[in-house]
């Protein structure tokens, strides 16, 4: 490990040696983009991705790039409303190009990075997945960035309350989704029901959603597939930028507010974002306020780095704090209001009603979680001839605190520190005859310390690192692509002893408890993926997939003995556990035409050693209770899945500015040779069917630009294939949601000044619950029979955005004789 660090580091000093570099001959790539018309496009940009360089158009529709190698480069044109192009030019020969750009109805030439050798156009990639731009993030009424991504065909979420999200895939998720941001996957102790992401979405600038095990590049826990988040493009040299956001929503009172400043001025570039979000109790018309679901969230993040010909080093720091409230859901008996703990004396706890000043408070009550997560990455790229060497080496310290002591709210009982470095290294091989390959070397080690009064998972150390290759090759109207992948981790647990007052003491002590067994654990795995994609002609498309996935058991699934108060139950692991081994077939079929897009996407998965928990019983068959608490363990078993997921677009040409858009996303899990009372996975997702009507106009007037206008409604089926066995699980009814939305770009002299978004989610004021709420299982109303709480109610989000581009913004007052 400490030789692959040195490696690292020394190959990062050399590009930033590089960057000082003078003398070498450089390439200016210019031209000119029109539309069909050859009238001139303004603000279109052009990147180049392999060097986080680009350029924007003028408005005469005019580009110039300056400061590239004297090679092949990759090149994207992206402009709103309009196809993306990708080219690739010889700047040994051409550094002239002009573009003519297609309106677009649809975003099938979209084109994707995560597990693939090079940038690929989504048509071309075999793996199911799919992308969120920009825009369509910014419309969401959401409270985190998962929140926002719940809505994406194949993708759900489990929540606890409004502030805490975790993604599921296809009705996988915990340690099986792998979510990447900077370049690396985020570590925050991923393990636990209520641990959630620690990144802040105001920071996000797109999504990919890779669906399957067929992600080689980051091993262990990918197997339900990755959620690669990526930060804003770097700015066209000689420009900066300042945008600020905020938002209102209605229903928590949710305030949050984001500014960043950008700019790249000759090698130099750098991103700055501070961003503040708070919201008080949640509502809806059952459990009317819903007593500590606030929370507040802070996050400070900053890029500094180097752009030159022969590549780029940038180094990313970054700081968040989230503090969410614990929804506990206990209530008086008699009116079925929710009540709050309290200290009586010194000495006493108790209870009492919660006031309407609670609800409304923007302050933490008891109990709540503090978690803090610091960052920092460095990711390094250098030019090799037509190839390139990527280094990246990423730090992250997690800090995870519970405070439920209503006599000593200042005395945390939970409170785990995670310290994880990541490290990669792979070389892109420059493209021979077709044929496209990366090789590489990645993983992380990890160190968890115990700083709490309170014990859920004992001390424990994990090194992991995995080889890995893929490739792909074109032949006609067929694209090939597939990698293979070896894993080694290394999990070590340390012992813990207790006495008879829960303080820690070492084995020698006559009246020592032994609460954590020490274990030493080594798993391997092999990753594995091949598929191709056919043009069958220009409107159809067909790919096939085979895959196969390793994931090896976390620390909370092999150790866990303890009370997990955001669960609102007792855990129980299992030391003996195996990795999981998963093989999954995906099959998709497409048709794309001026006035419909149709998709449908199968998949087939087989999962031996699949870890799940279920709740013990006692006595009678009543729960089993321990510390109070329900009692879950971990168990494993042989699961088969199967399901996918349908979209259809419809846009009558010349009508393409009106879409209405359909999805259904369909998921069956099994456990194999089970009764019916365990036969189905637990927390498997209901059918959901999302439909909705939009119109895009692209130019109103002088005064509007990109203005949309959506009706829309969810629909989530009834999920009665659940875990029964043990009332782990209770069965969720169907419930229908109404959406709604409207936005528009405000300009001037063909400049935006700011955007605005009105987005409505549950119109209806609904009272649901959904299939993967930790809140659905919280204590019975006894004063209505009701068990659980419910979700949010209708909520409006009102959002601006102002972009303000300092060298157009200076054009503009020269018009307007601002000085």
């Amino acid at each position: 490990m400490k030789k692959i660090m040195i490696v690292l580091i020394l190959m990062g000093l050399t590009f930033t040696v590089r960057a000082l570099v003078s003398g070498v001959p450089q390439a200016t790539l210019h031209g000119k983009i029109t539309d069909k018309n050859g009238d001139p496009l303004i603000g279109v940009s052009l990147y180049i991705p392999e060097l986080k360089t680009g350029g924007i158009t003028n408005t005469d529709g005019e580009y110039k790039i300056d400061n590239l190698p004297l090679r092949k480069v990759q090149i994207r044109i992206s402009s709103v409303g309009y196809d993306l192009k990708e080219d690739n030019i010889d700047l040994v020969y051409n550094t002239i190009r002009n573009y003519e750009l297609e309106e677009s109805v649809t975003e099938i030439k979209e084109v994707a990075i995560t597990g693939q050798a090079v940038s690929t156009e989504i048509s071309r990639i075999p793996t199911p997945i799919s992308i969120v731009p920009l825009a369509q993030l910014q419309q969401q009424a959401s409270s985190n960035i998962i929140d926002a991504l719940s809505s994406q065909p194949g993708v759900s979420q489990i929540t606890t309350g409004s502030g805490i999200s975790k993604p599921v895939i296809r009705g996988l998720g915990y340690n099986r989704v792998v979510v990447v941001t900077d370049g690396v996957r985020q570590e925050g102790q991923q393990w636990g029901d209520e641990h959630g992401i620690e990144i802040d979405e105001n920071d996000i600038n797109k999504v990919e959603i890779l669906k399957g095990p067929a992600s080689l590049m980051y091993g262990s826990d990918a197997m339900a597939g990755v959620i690669n988040l990526f930060t804003a493009p770097i700015l066209p040299q000689d420009r900066m930028q300042v945008n600020a956001l905020a938002n209102y929503q209605t229903n928590n009172g949710l305030m949050a507010y984001s500014l960043d400043f950008a700019g790249h001025k000759k090698l130099f570039v750098w991103d700055l974002r501070y961003s503040n979000k708070m919201a008080h109790a949640y509502q809806n018309k059952l459990d009317e306020y819903v007593y500590n679901s606030g929370f507040s969230e802070n996050a400070v993040s900053g890029l500094f780095g180097i752009n030159n010909w022969w590549g780029y080093s940038h180094l990313s720091l970054s700081y968040y704090h989230l503090t969410p409230g614990i929804v506990e859901g206990n209530r008086n008996t008699l009116t079925g209001r929710f009540t709050k703990p309290v200290a009586l004396n010194d000495s006493t706890e108790g209870e009492m009603d919660a006031t309407k000043s609670d609800y409304t408070t923007y302050r933490h009550v008891m109990p709540y979680q503090q978690v803090s997560h610091y960052k920092a990455v460095w990711t390094n790229t250098i030019l090799i001839g037509d190839g390139s060497l990527k280094a990246t080496v990423g730090y992250q310290q997690n800090h995870r605190q519970e405070f439920a002591d209503v006599l000593n709210p200042d005395n945390y009982g939970l409170y785990f520190q995670l310290h994880t470095l990541n490290y990669d290294l792979h070389y892109q091989l420059p493209e021979q005859k077709g044929y496209s390959f990366s090789v590489g070397v990645n993983g992380m080690a990890q160190n968890s310390r115990n700083k709490g009064i309170e014990f859920l998972v004992p001390e424990y150390r994990l090194f992991d690192a995995g080889v890995f290759v893929v490739g792909k090759k074109t032949l006609g109207k067929v694209d090939i692509s597939g990698g293979l992948r070896f894993d080694h981790r290394t999990e070590t647990g340390d012992a813990l002893y207790l006495d008879r007052d829960g303080n820690k003491v070492t084995i020698t002590n006559p009246s020592a408890i032994e609460r954590f067994v020490p274990f030493l654990r080594n798993f391997t795995g092999i990753s594995g993926s091949i598929g191709a994609c056919l043009q069958i002609s220009e409107n159809w498309l067909t790919k096939l997939n085979v895959s196969r996935g390793y994931r090896a058991p976390n620390i909370g699934e092999l150790a866990s003995n303890g009370v997990h108060e955001g669960t609102i139950r007792y855990e129980i692991g299992n030391p003996g556990l195996k990795p999981e081994n998963s093989l999954q077939v995906d099959y998709e079929l497409a048709h794309n035409t001026k006035h419909v897009s149709a998709k449908l996407n199968l998949f087939a998965n087989a999962i031996s050693n699949y870890i799940y928990s279920h709740k013990l019983t006692g006595i009678h068959g009543r729960d089993s209770l321990q510390s109070g608490y329900p009692a879950f363990k971990f168990d494993a078993g042989t699961v088969q899945m199967l399901g996918g997921e349908a979209s259809l677009d419809i846009h009558p040409h010349p009508l393409d500015w009106l879409h209405f858009e359909n999805s259904l996303s369909y998921v069956y899990s099994q456990l194999m040779n089970q009764p019916d009372s365990t036969r189905y996975l637990p927390f498997t997702p209901a059918t959901k069917w999302i439909s909705e009507l939009k119109a895009e106009i692209r130019n109103t007037g002088t005064l509007l630009k990109n203005s949309y206008l959506t009706f829309g409604i969810e629909h989530e089926f009834r999920q009665d294939k659940i875990y029964s066995a043990y009332h782990t699980e209770t069965a969720t009814d169907s419930y229908t949601l109404l959406n709604a939305g409207i936005g528009t770009d405000v300009v001037w002299n063909k400049h935006t000044l700011f955007s605005i978004y009105v987005n409505g989610t549950n119109l209806g004021d609904i009272a649901y619950q959904s299939h993967l709420s930790r809140l659905k299982y919280a204590p019975v109303n006894k004063a209505t029979g009701r068990m659980g709480v419910f979700n949010m109610g209708r909520n409006i989000s009102f959002k601006l955005i102002i972009p303000v581009d300092i060298q157009a913004r200076k054009a503009l007052d020269s018009q307007l004789g601002i000085k």
